[in-house]
């Protein structure tokens, strides 16, 4: 039998357990596998045996690791090939507050009609437990037309991702020889729009800063010390609007080292997508946008890097007046990374900035929170053009190359820890609400997710 019938049958197979493959990840979705909450301890580890339990079922050699925090699921198949893949996803989800803004219970998922057709509901639907079982089901499918499954896989399956994957560095390091790969397929992201696939060839990287500003050793009157004391929201606000300049650039010394401009080739890529920076805005309730001065909206995006400022408090916010000089002021800013800036540079740029506005009178201490550099892949690896191809002809539509704005460390993790590329190719949608109450996944996109798996599988293969 050839290749191409063989392919065939996998997708006939695929279509034909459409009905039991949605019932076992409604199953899946059932365990609240909150990683961020000790109470949901537990129920983390019981995502991971029923992940265990699965891919044994299947014939994958399983395993759970325990780490310090919550566990990691590795699978194998037999070798035999000459180009082992890595697939990587996370089954633990987000926490559901508020669950008054919930239509049903969060881990009582339900397929359900809507007006662009059937979703499935639920905590973890699309992120990441949807996507992850497309990977399975296409394992499912090929080992029951081909009698065994591709060989050469491993599955790293993390339960910590949704709390910052403090257990995933060392974890890469110390099985570094087991887990090393030609490629990591990683199913966490989203199609450029409904019905485009994609597969995102660069990600931004990310720092994360915390700065508390101290002046006096409690609130101070406004009117008996305005004007003579130090003010901490004053101080950080003035360090806080230095961080840009008119244009929208980065006023931070060093701050555009490493950074790169786009090649012609995606510049052709990306213009030819038609991406409506209008339209995109209007979904949120604005319309205007904004940024470096003569960059266009994906670059600003995907291709640029950014300060933000994402919280600030201090002194007296609520009902009422209250006349007073906070004695300290506090604001958490990210800055998302592209090309080979370095995170600690750019850390430490930010720290020296904001001291050169603290007066004598006033104290300042920083937090970290994070930091993981830009990740770009060489889609010059055959791969890549194989992917896109094995998309298109799934979904009808060409496939497109895309960069994303948000960071996936992992990628990161395994440019730097076990030396290879990821391919990034997932079937999420904007209106998937991820992180907010009434998640979803379209049926869609999990039936042709698992075909597109078995597609890519069956071209690289």
């Amino acid at each position: 039998m050839t290749q191409s019938a063989d392919l065939d049958r996998v997708l006939e197979r695929l279509d034909e357990g459409r009905d039991a493959a949605l019932d076992r990840l409604l199953q899946f979705l059932r365990i609240p596998s909150i990683s961020t909450d000790p109470a949901h301890r537990a129920d983390v580890r019981a995502a991971a045996e029923w992940l265990r339990d699965e891919l044994t079922g299947l014939g994958f050699s399983a395993q759970i690791h325990d780490t310090p925090g919550h566990p990691m699921v590795v699978a194998r198949s037999e070798p035999g090939s000459t180009r082992p893949l890595l697939f990587y996803g996370h089954y633990d989800v987000q926490p559901v507050d508020p669950l008054n803004l919930w239509d049903r219970p969060p881990f009582d998922p339900t397929i359900e009609s809507t007006p662009d057709g059937d979703v499935i509901r639920g905590r973890g639907a699309a992120d990441d437990k949807g996507q992850l079982m497309t990977f399975i089901e296409a394992f499912r499918a090929w080992k029951h037309v081909r009698g065994s499954l591709p060989p050469d896989l491993i599955l790293l399956f993390e339960g910590e991702e949704e709390s910052g994957s403090p257990s995933l560095q060392p974890f890469l390091r110390q099985h570094a020889d087991d887990l090393r790969a030609s490629l990591a397929m990683i199913c966490d992201t989203s199609m450029y729009s409904d019905g485009r696939p994609a597969i995102t060839t660069q990600l931004r990287g990310l720092v994360g800063e915390e700065v508390v500003i101290r002046g006096a050793d409690r609130d101070l009157h406004s009117g008996s010390f305005g004007g003579l004391a130090a003010n901490p929201i004053m101080v950080l606000a003035k360090a806080l609007a230095a961080l840009k300049d008119g244009t929208g650039r980065v006023t931070l010394p060093g701050f555009y080292d490493g950074v790169q401009d786009l090649s012609e080739t995606l510049a052709r890529d990306w213009d030819a997508l038609d991406f409506d920076a209008g339209d995109f805005l209007g979904r949120v309730g604005l319309k205007t946008p904004i940024g470096e001065a003569g960059r266009t909206p994906l670059e600003m995006v995907w291709n640029r890097p950014t300060a933000e400022i994402n919280g600030i408090a201090g002194g007296y916010a609520g009902d009422g007046f209250k006349t007073v000089l906070p004695a300290e002021a506090r604001a958490k800013v990210s800055f998302r990374l592209t090309g080979q800036q370095d995170p600690e540079r750019v850390r430490a740029a930010f720290r020296d900035h904001v001291r050169s506005f603290v007066p004598d009178d006033c104290t300042v201490k920083f937090h970290e929170h994070g930091g993981s550099p830009a990740s770009v892949m060489d889609t010059s690896d055959p791969a890549f053009a194989a992917a896109r191809q094995a998309l298109t002809e799934e979904w009808g539509r060409e496939a497109a190359y895309i960069g994303a704005g948000g960071s996936i460390p992992i990628a990161g993790d395994f440019k730097t820890i076990l030396g290879m590329d990821s391919m990034l190719i997932g079937f999420g949608r904007d209106d998937d609400r991820i992180h907010s109450p009434n998640e979803k996944y379209d049926v869609e996109s999990f039936v042709k997710g698992a075909r597109s798996w078995a597609r890519i599988l069956n071209a690289l293969r």
